[in-house]
């Protein structure tokens, strides 16, 4: 499965940046969001070789779930993605948007890749082990390297978001002392963690479950992990939630090994 899943990565990378380098017009989804051409196409790309090869298993991708598109029953597993996280990155012609797929199962996000296409940054990760891929100019896997998330040392490396920070976040970065801050924008920031070059990352703002889901994979994978502000593993495929919409996140902290939680 994550041989599929990089396949795909890689496939919709490639459409991503063709439309990057091209340039397209950007649209407004009914929340105000933007939403170009490479989000469509490489959401169809990752759709298509999804159900193709695992025909069994529902999906829950961003547009399609933007347009009312959800399965009724997501049973005990199914597929979260987002086919250009960092939209707004790719619009301001920033390098740090990426390709996100992952197998959720039982609440927990399982297997994930998170590929940069951009900066051909490309992470992976299954229970158990994590890995750094280098990826050729062809959008070929040249090499892998296994990553660990570190035992954080006082003061932290801390990840924050680029295009969503809040009072919050300043506050809590104010109150870890924090010897660094690193503004990335997309699911980077947990893969920053999973490959020991960050710490933390506090999100005191919105999130979707497609947003995070590949990247947490990726950080439990090395060892880290996402918990909500009580204490309690982020979980996924959260329907019906009170005063809330589906697949709405809570706000959380991603730590790697002795991180903070809260």
């Amino acid at each position: 499965m994550l041989g599929e899943f990089e396949r795909l990565a890689l496939a919709a990378g490639r459409e991503v940046m063709r439309v990057f380098h091209a340039g397209c017009a950007v649209d407004r989804k009914s929340d105000a969001s933007p939403v170009t051409e490479a989000d469509r196409e490489s959401e169809k790309i990752i759709l298509a070789g999804l159900r193709a090869a695992f025909p069994a298993i529902p999906c829950v991708a961003e547009e399609e779930a933007s347009a009312g598109v959800v399965p009724p029953d997501l049973g005990g597993a199914f597929f979260l993605i987002d086919p250009l996280d960092g939209t707004k990155e790719f619009v301001n012609r920033r390098t740090d948007f990426t390709v996100n797929i992952a197998l959720v199962r039982n609440g927990v996000p399982e297997v994930g890749v998170v590929f940069a296409p951009c900066s051909g940054r490309f992470f992976s990760g299954r229970p158990g082990r994590a890995e750094s891929l280098e990826i050729s100019e062809d959008y070929e896997i040249v090499s892998r390297r296994l990553i660990s998330a570190r035992a954080g040392i006082a003061p932290l490396a801390v990840v924050a978001s680029r295009s969503h920070n809040t009072a919050e976040t300043e506050a809590y970065i104010r109150d870890l002392g924090a010897a660094e801050i690193v503004s990335v924008g997309s699911s980077l920031k947990f893969c920053l963690i999973a490959s020991a070059e960050a710490d933390v990352y506090p999100r005191f703002g919105r999130t979707m479950e497609w947003d995070t889901a590949a990247g947490d994979a990726v950080l439990r994978a090395a060892g880290g992990m996402t918990r909500t502000l009580d204490g309690k593993p982020l979980a996924y495929g959260k329907r019906n939630q009170p005063g809330d919409e589906d697949f709405a996140n809570p706000y959380f902290i991603a730590s790697g090994r002795l991180g903070p939680t809260t």
